[in-house]
């Protein structure tokens, strides 16, 4: 099968440097984008427009030019083909941010490295809202992949707050499933954070619920499975979901259900059906001689017929014993094959699924399984549908096994202090020390219940991540306390990167602070840090194609666009896995 890619809701290439084992500079065909019509190369024209500037330890959005060069261009000329064939081949994309009104960063950054796509009707629509697209005029492909929107569910707003499906972006799922339904991919991959299984917070469950519902309407299984990327060596403390869809029709949707033993099952199910069926016709045949033989019964006692017509009914009720009979074995069989069921979605689960064999947990039973049948319809699951979904699970037929996994991984760990600068830093990205402390380093807490601070004391860093009480006043009137417990101040060099969000940077709470290697000085990440946690390429974000000129990306963009993206090096192993499936669909 043709290794053909549609990347929705691309960012800057995460799912493209992935799939593609894109390291640095030299994987990519810079210039070399494919659209169905073949190369479509764009050129490039060099702008004197920058915009970052530092203050106060606290990088910001300015106005002072820098040149910009492409780092790679002395070396290599827009004609000249240079770096290495891309393993698959992404023949669209799509990337639009509706709150960016005069920039698209991600989209041109995209640009940048790869190239643009145009559709069947030679139109480049890989800049316009997903919603206004022609899905038909999408170029054929195999496999769809996506991180959809997931600021509705996102960690940096509290579950209560979370509206799901029925937010802003949220609705753009049906969007996905618009392309499902047009296209018909084989294979789907899709990306988002793992609040998505108790989304919304006042009916657990519905939205992923209402997705597989849509995947099972248009005929493909389906595997999820929630991946903490340090859990497999990776240098982030980093929770996501991965879907992972194929349609019923291809072969290694049929070897999965070998393996799992549901095609045995499922003639074995029709067998007892019939059987089931058969008897029930007995049933219904003998309980109409029962009421024939009850009316015969009230005329014999009147004539000298008793005898005969209560051995017919005798006869009639050992008829109706033997239905109900073979009705309890029907539900034992029943009850046999769902027990079976959970047994080969275990199977799925930790030996035999998609994500087991490239991300390997501790050994799930049937025992631990949680199976629900999804409602017909969409109107009804959206009404009323609540279940709790673990972090792995399978879907099959509209038939739900999940089970909650332990990661069973024993290889290398990579570290915050691994992808650390380890040569000179530029000064702004250096906190000054009145910026730092308020007080003594060693303090942790502060209680405002009992004093205040002033405001320049609660712009430090030790304020801002240390333990604190504050009296609060609720919109009723009602005074409260309101308290959080402190967070390490400065990251730790031997253990994974928490969870980078598109706040990183910004004075708050979750931005990594960190003592720079050469000088032992607190300072927070430079854009590459953030890029090497997340898997990117090394200055990856550094440079947008906009309007024909290359410029420079501000550093605040190229943080929050790292926030939001996923961790190459997870989508890099399940690209290997894609490759062995697609050679056995030839």
């Amino acid at each position: 099968m043709e290794r053909t890619v549609c990347e929705l809701f691309a960012g800057v290439g995460g799912f493209r440097c992935g799939l593609n084992a894109i390291h640095g500079p030299e994987d990519m065909r810079i210039g070399g984008a494919r659209s169905m019509g073949g190369g479509h190369s764009v050129g490039r024209e060099h702008s004197t427009e920058g915009e970052h500037s530092v203050e106060g330890g606290h990088p910001t959005e300015g106005e002072h030019s820098v040149e910009v060069g492409h780092p790679m261009e002395e070396e290599h000329s827009m004609e000249e083909e240079h770096s290495m064939e891309e393993k698959w081949n992404t023949v669209w994309f799509n990337q639009w941010e509706p709150a960016e009104k005069n920039t698209q960063y991600a989209h041109d950054c995209y640009v940048y490295h790869f190239g643009t796509c145009l559709d069947k009707a030679g139109q480049d629509t890989t800049n316009v809202d997903i919603e206004e697209v022609d899905k038909s005029l999408i170029p054929d492909f195999n496999l769809l992949v996506g991180g959809f929107p997931c600021q509705d569910y996102s960690v940096a707003s509290s579950l209560a707050t979370s509206r799901g499906l029925e937010g802003k972006k949220g609705i753009l799922w049906w969007s996905i499933r618009k392309v499902l339904e047009v296209k018909r991919p084989p294979f789907v991959l899709l990306e988002n954070v793992d609040r998505l299984l108790k989304s919304p917070a006042s009916q657990r469950g519905r939205d992923f619920g209402i997705m597989l519902a849509c995947f099972r309407d248009a005929g493909y299984a389906v595997e999820w499975r929630v991946i903490n990327a340090a859990d497999y060596g990776l240098p982030q403390r980093r929770r996501r979901i991965f879907i992972f869809a194929c349609r019923e029709d291809t072969a290694y949707c049929a070897r999965q259900e070998r393996a799992a033993g549901y095609g045995r099952r499922a003639a074995e199910e029709a067998r007892k059906a019939g059987v089931a069926a058969e008897e029930a016709r007995k049933a219904d045949v003998a309980d109409g001689e029962a009421q024939k033989a009850n009316v015969a019964d009230r005329e014999a006692r009147k004539v000298d017929v008793v005898a005969e017509e209560v051995r017919k009914v005798d006869a009639a009720d050992g008829e109706v014993r033997k239905a109900g009979a073979a009705d309890g074995e029907v539900r034992k069989a029943n009850v046999a094959d769902g027990e079976a069921r959970k047994a080969g979605a275990a199977a799925l689960i930790s030996a035999a699924g998609f994500f087991a064999g490239t991300f390997p947990v501790g050994p799930v039973g049937a025992e631990q399984i949680k199976a629900q049948e999804l409602p017909e319809s969409l109107g009804e699951l959206s009404a009323s549908f609540r279940f709790g979904f673990e972090n792995a699970g399978v879907m099959r037929d509209g038939m739900v096994y999940t089970a909650k996994t332990t990661p069973s991984y024993q290889g290398p760990q990579t570290t915050l202090g691994d992808i650390m600068e380890q040569g000179d830093v530029e000064e702004n990205y250096f906190i000054p020390e009145e910026r730092l402390y308020y007080t003594s380093p060693e303090i942790t807490r502060s209680d405002e219940t009992r004093e205040s601070l002033s405001k320049e004391q609660r712009k430090t860093w030790q304020y801002l991540k240390g333990a604190k009480k504050l009296l609060r006043e609720a919109a009723s009137g009602h005074a409260y306390v309101f308290s959080e417990g402190a967070i390490p101040m400065v990251d730790e060099y031997d253990k994974p990167a928490r969870t980078m969000l598109t706040s990183e940077g910004s004075f708050s709470r979750t931005t990594h602070i960190v003592k720079d290697k050469r000088t032992g000085r607190i300072r927070l990440l430079t854009a590459g840090e953030t890029e090497r946690i997340q898997g990117f390429p090394t200055d990856h974000t550094k440079y947008c194609l906009t309007e024909g000129k290359v410029v420079e990306m501000p550093l605040n963009k190229r943080r929050f666009m790292m926030g939001n993206a996923l961790v190459v090096g997870l989508v890099e192993r399940m690209g290997e896995a894609l490759e062995e499936i697609f050679k056995d669909e030839d």
